[in-house]
């Protein structure tokens, strides 16, 4: 009985760490879900621009005058870049979540069999 509630400790741990790896996960897809949505915006206002207009990139506390093509070019690079992370990210929280879901069978597992023994020694008590 005794080594059960050790392995029930040690799941607990597990789950515990997991969830905590997991929150960390879904912040990191929001932030990386506004980034990309800030640069579609981004994108779109570039792309409303005519090659008469000026546009400015902010380097520190200048800004510079920047070619219209390549800030179109580093916003598309942004937006593939940060479209692969959160390709990685999911695939990282569906991994988190199957190990979420593994412990979890093993916390009810041993549940049930700690509960198996508790109900064997009242039955030879009586």
């Amino acid at each position: 009985m005794e080594a059960m509630q050790k392995g029930l400790n040690a799941e607990l741990e597990v789950l515990k760490k997991v969830q905590k790896e997991y929150q960390k996960s879904v912040s990191a897809h929001q932030q990386l879900d506004a980034q990309l949505s800030e640069n579609k915006i981004v994108k779109e206002e570039l792309d409303l621009l005519k090659p008469c207009n000026t546009v400015y990139k902010m380097m520190g506390p200048v800004l510079v005058k920047q070619d219209i093509e390549d800030a179109k070019m580093n916003v598309d690079k942004r937006i593939k870049y940060i479209t692969s992370e959160l390709e990685r990210q999911n695939k990282q929280l569906a991994d988190q979540e199957e190990k979420m879901q593994k412990t979890k069978e093993n916390l009810n597992k041993i549940q049930s069999q700690m509960q198996q023994v508790q109900m064997k020694s009242m039955q030879g008590q009586a």
